[in-house]
Order: C-alpha cells, then sequence, then structure tokens
C-alpha cells in the first residue's frame, strides 16, 4: 500500500514506470478520489481520479474549458495553456460547437474508412522503405512518425515535405510552459505565419483538401473570422500527427513488455481493432494531466463540494486503471472489451480524430505485424530518451530490428 502524501502538489509525483500510473495517484484513486491539490506559488485545485467522476468532469457543462483560460482565475497551469487559448480545445458551447461542426464532416467514420486504403498503403511504403536500411532503424524518424503526418497533411491540404519544420514547432507547443515559455510562443508565432501564408496559398489554388473547405466557410459563408481559420487548422495539425504518432511507439513497447499478449495478436489479426481499445486504455502516454476545468457553480462530485471557480483536473489515464470498471485493470489484455475507456477523452471534448487515430493505429499494427513479425525494440526500456517536458511521452528515437 503507497502512503497518502501529507499534502498533494503539483507537479504530481511522477510515475515509477512508462507503463503503469504514479503510485501516488493510484493510490489516491482508491481512498481520496477527489483531492487537493497545490502548487509552489500557492495555487490550488482539485484532482479526480475514479473513472465515474473523471468521466462527470469531462461531460458535464459545470466543469468548463473555456474558463481556465480567464487570467482573472490565476489557475495553475497544468499544460497545453497557450495551445488552448483561443483554440476548440479551449472554448465550451456554443463557440466551440460552431467551430467543431466545421471540420467534423472530414472525421466521421464513413470518411475515415474510405481513408484506410490510402493509410494502409502508406503504412505498406513506408515499411517497404524501412526494410532497405541497415539495422537497427530508428521507427520514429522511419514510420511512427511520417504515417500520422502524411495522413493528417494530405487530409488538411499541408505540404509533407514540411513536417520537419512544423513538427519541431509542434513539440514545443506541446512542452512544459513553466520551463521555457518564451519557446512556446516563439513557437506558436512561426505556426501563425506558416499557416497565414499556407492559407494565402490555398486561396489562390484551392484544392480538395480540408484547409479549402475551411477558407471557402470563412470567405464565403463568414463562419470563422480568419484568427479562427488559422488556430483551427493548427490544432488540427498539431493533435492530428503528434498523440498517433507517439501512441505507435507506445503501443510498441507496452506489446513487447507483455510478449504473451503480442504473440496472440501475431496468431490472431483479426482481434488487432480490439486489441487498439485495450491499448488505449492501458497505454500511459502522459503523466496523467487532463485538460484543466473550472467549475463555474459550486458542484457536488462524489460527496465533495467544490466551489464554484475552482481549477479541476481530470486524470484520465489513472481512470483507465479503475477497478470498479476494469477487472485486473493494471492487466493488459487485447482480448478485453475495453471500448468504455477515456483514452479519447468524453463530452463535447471527445477527440474529434478519434476515428482517424484509430484507423491509424489499427493499419500500424496490421502492417508492422504481418510484414515484420520479428520486430523487437533494440534496447532496454530503461535506456530509451524522452523529450524532456512534454506533455506527452514522446521519444527521439526508438531502434528497432527484426
Amino acid at each position: 500500500m503507497v502512503p497518502l502524501p501529507e499534502s498533494l502538489t503539483y507537479p504530481f509525483p511522477p510515475a515509477e514506470s512508462i507503463f503503469h500510473p504514479s503510485p501516488t495517484l493510484s493510490a489516491l484513486q482508491k481512498s481520496e478520489p477527489i483531492a487537493r491539490f497545490s502548487t509552489a506559488d500557492g495555487r490550488t485545485g482539485w484532482v479526480v481520479t475514479r473513472y465515474q467522476d473523471v468521466r462527470t468532469v469531462l461531460v458535464d457543462p459545470r466543469f468548463s474549458r473555456a474558463e481556465a483560460s480567464n487570467p482573472e482565475l490565476n489557475l495553475p497551469d497544468t499544460g497545453l495553456g497557450q495551445a488552448t487559448t483561443g483554440s476548440i480545445l479551449g472554448l465550451d458551447p456554443p463557440e466551440h460547437t460552431r467551430l467543431r461542426r466545421l471540420v467534423a464532416g472530414a472525421f466521421t467514420a464513413r470518411r475515415v474508412e474510405a481513408l484506410r486504403p490510402r493509410a494502409a498503403e502508406i503504412v505498406g511504403e513506408l515499411i517497404d522503405a524501412l526494410t532497405a536500411l541497415p539495422q537497427p532503424v530508428d521507427l520514429v524518424e522511419h514510420f511512427s512518425l511520417p504515417l500520422p503526418v502524411q495522413v493528417i497533411c494530405e487530409l488538411l491540404g499541408v505540404p509533407a515535405e514540411d513536417r520537419h519544420v512544423f513538427h519541431g514547432w509542434s513539440d514545443a507547443v506541446l512542452g512544459d510552459v513553466t520551463t521555457d515559455p518564451a519557446r512556446i510562443a516563439g513557437a506558436f508565432a512561426a505556426l501563425d505565419a506558416y499557416f497565414r501564408k499556407l492559407i494565402a496559398a490555398k486561396r489562390e489554388q484551392p484544392a480538395d483538401d480540408l484547409m479549402t473547405a475551411l477558407i471557402e466557410a470563412r470567405d464565403e459563408r463568414d463562419r470563422l473570422s480568419e484568427d479562427e481559420l488559422v488556430r483551427l487548422c493548427q490544432t488540427v495539425l498539431v493533435a492530428g500527427h503528434e498523440t498517433t504518432a507517439n501512441m505507435i511507439n507506445m503501443f510498441l513497447l507496452t506489446l513487447h513488455e507483455n510478449p504473451e499478449q503480442l504473440n496472440r495478436l501475431l496468431t490472431q489479426p483479426e482481434t488487432i481493432p480490439q486489441a487498439v481499445e485495450e491499448l488505449m486504455r492501458f497505454v500511459q502516454l502522459g503523466e496523467g494531466s487532463g485538460l484543466v476545468r473550472v467549475t463555474t457553480e459550486e458542484v457536488e462530485l462524489a460527496g465533495v463540494r467544490i466551489p464554484a471557480g475552482s481549477a479541476v483536473v481530470p486524470l484520465m489515464t489513472v481512470a483507465n486503471r479503475d477497478p470498479q470498471l476494469f477487472d485486473d485493470p493494471d492487466t493488459l489484455d487485447v482480448t478485453r472489451s475495453a471500448g468504455a475507456h477515456l483514452g479519447f477523452g468524453a463530452g463535447v471534448h471527445h477527440c474529434l480524430g478519434a476515428q482517424l487515430a484509430r484507423m491509424e493505429l489499427q493499419e500500424a499494427l496490421r502492417g508492422l505485424l504481418a510484414r515484420l513479425p520479428g520486430l523487437r525494440v533494440d534496447v532496454p526500456v530503461a535506456e530509451l530518451r524522452f523529450k524532456n517536458g512534454m506533455i506527452v511521452r514522446s521519444l527521439h528515437e526508438l531502434p528497432v530490428r527484426w
């Protein structure tokens, strides 16, 4: 039994393993699921760890994303501060609904299924290219990153050859705002300038892509402002590749940590869609800090009264290990029915690209397991280098052999 801290401070105690939540946060889930926390400069908030309570925070409109951007509240920054201000990630209905509707049509199940053959083709091309390289091969550079980048670039209408440029800015945007705010501000300025130039070019030469459709919504129907157009394109691009690329890496690391589950997928590839849901539940993509919400009125949650104007942090990765919903939650079981997981969030901010991410993750696993069944990580997990300060676990490289 992990002892509870006398007082919980943010940043929260780190995990001891990349495969499991922090023992302190897991202990809170069992005995103090709605807990107060404080920061070094005296700000306070509430952290939520049980599945049902986390889901309530995500779906109940009394927990506001827009209020989290209110500078007068002087809230603790739990990540993605600048990335959400003025973007779809930081809005409540009806503004959020208006912008989401403009892009939702590109991410329906039907549209995504139509993209599957192209995604499978890209997977095949990438595997062809990496198998021609001397081993070990960096899977990040040659597969995990270029797959979602190429898919989202083709969908949005961004030149794929620019990926090395905008990926650096993307890394900065998802970095820790408390460590280098100037670098993050610079990345935002660079992304802003990049998209304004690209949007101007698209106006001159329209194409059959999402960006052209958004420009038409701006110019012909006045459904969003120019700044909203720019931020929406930024959000789709960054969110459309960063998490999926890092999920591919974490999926493979987790499967190789659980060889019996890997072998099950090798012999039963038809179970890959179900396995993707279980991996989404199990994988610890970050340390667990969800986007902060703010209570618009006093709320009682699991018997705890949370005052109006309070910062509330829902921990989805911890909630996905809640034994009240999942039997033996700290065990990976690719045969589990894990469709209720919160890996894509819930409510109005449920991940817009969830269907696209699912499809890409399925095709990535299907291609790698079929073509490279002997794929293995070439270094001990303890020696892998993760980027410092990232909100999601992001590897510098992942050397592999087969």
